[in-house]
C-alpha cells in the first residue's frame, strides 16, 4: 500500500488535542493496515521518528432514515506516539572519542493543526 491510502485524515477530538501535548496523534486508517505499514507511512509523511502505533477497531453505529434502519461501517484508528525529544545524541566511538549525531526528523506534526 502507499502511504497516502493508508492514511486517511487525522482525527480532531477533545481528547486527541490533549494527547498532542505528549506526542500522541490519532489517525483514521485503512482497514487492512498493520502497525508496521502505519508506521512507515506517518515516518515517511511527516518526517517525524514512530516510537508506538496502537490501533483499534472503531463498530459501525446503528443508523436510521425514515423507515430504514441500518449501520454505518466499521473503520480502524490509529494513535501513534511520535518522538518529542528532538536533542543531539551523543556516544563514544572507537578509541573513547565522543560522537554527537544531530536527528534528522521533527519532533512534531506541523500539518495534523493546520
Amino acid at each position: 500500500m502507499v502511504a497516502e491510502d493508508i492514511i486517511i485524515k487525522p482525527i480532531i477530538t477533545e481528547k486527541s488535542n490533549m494527547d498532542m501535548q505528549e506526542g500522541k496523534y490519532t489517525f483514521k486508517v485503512a482497514k487492512k493496515a498493520t502497525k508496521v505499514e502505519i508506521r512507515n507511512a506517518v515516518e515517511k509523511l511527516f518526517n517525524v521518528k514512530v516510537l508506538t502505533v496502537n490501533t483499534m477497531t472503531v463498530k459501525g453505529k446503528a443508523k436510521r432514515v425514515g423507515v430504514h434502519r441500518g449501520m454505518t461501517s466499521d473503520w480502524k484508528k490509529a494513535i501513534v506516539t511520535i518522538d518529542t525529544n528532538a536533542g543531539d545524541i551523543k556516544y563514544l566511538a572507537k578509541g573513547g572519542k565522543e560522537v554527537k549525531v544531530s536527528k534528522k526528523y521533527n519532533d512534531s506534526i506541523d500539518a495534523f493543526n493546520a
